[in-house]
């Protein structure tokens, strides 16, 4: 016998795919059972569908994706393809693993930076997370946000918290936002919003951050969001994962 399903309906945007006027609408049918978070199912739902641009033309990676994985002819490329599998175990390769690995120096030194990111620093998972979910969508880096948005979630933002990040155009001094969000998460997203947007940070919005976070934790704030634009720049432009501006 069938579990019964319940019917999930999802409006996502047609062009800018995070926050636009022209919504899609979708409805999938999901186990009743299941206590599925919306947003997480949109980035499943949008996530699997390989001609989501414009629903018509189908993007392509503007590179070949190495073989997975790729052959390794010194013992250092060796050393640095077996490291970034164990940063990605269990888990196999990401496309953009296999795209950084046409270059091993490169890749070395990204998994380096960005392993340090991840995983090194003191800052709790929801702002790792929301600096990171925020950048990827000021940038309209898709692949980025369907990495990272299910791990901010898993931490403990709402649903509606979620929607809010995920909003291009989101009014962080807002009185939605201050409903949705802490004061250091607010601080946050508007301090990544100044430092992807103008480059340049104001001293109000600076103050915030530093008001929140000790010395350590605003370098590890502000490294974080300098680099996962890093990021974001290297997925759009080479549209790694195929779901990219």
């Amino acid at each position: 016998m069938l579990a019964p399903v319940r019917k999930a309906t999802l409006e996502y945007p047609s062009e800018s795919h995070f926050g636009c006027a022209s919504l899609h609408t979708a409805v999938l049918e999901i186990p009743s059972s299941l206590n599925a978070n919306p947003a997480v199912l949109l980035i499943q739902y949008i996530g699997s569908r390989h001609n989501y641009r414009n629903h018509i033309k189908t993007s392509r990676m503007r590179l070949p994706y190495v073989s997975n994985p790729p052959p390794t002819h010194t013992p250092e490329e060796t050393r640095i393809l077996e490291a970034v599998q164990a940063r990605r175990a269990p888990n196999p390769l990401l496309p953009l693993d296999l795209t950084l690995l046409h270059s091993f120096p490169v890749t070395d030194g990204w998994n380096s930076f960005i392993g340090a990111i991840r995983t090194r620093t003191s800052l709790s998972a929801v702002i790792r997370e929301l600096a990171i979910c925020r950048v990827a969508v000021v940038n309209g880096a898709l692949f980025e946000w369907e990495q990272h948005a299910p791990l901010l979630s898993e931490g403990g933002l709402s649903d509606e918290a979620l929607e809010l990040i995920g909003d291009a155009q989101a009014d962080f001094e807002g009185p939605r936002a201050a409903e949705l969000l802490a004061p250091d998460q607010r601080a946050v997203a508007q301090y990544t919003d100044a430092m992807t947007k103008t480059v340049t940070v104001s001293d109000e919005v600076f103050a915030q951050v530093k008001s929140c976070f000790s010395d350590e934790q605003v370098v590890e704030i502000t490294a974080t969001i300098a680099a996962y634009n890093c990021v974001s720049r290297f997925l759009v432009a080479l549209d790694v994962g195929e779901k990219n501006h």
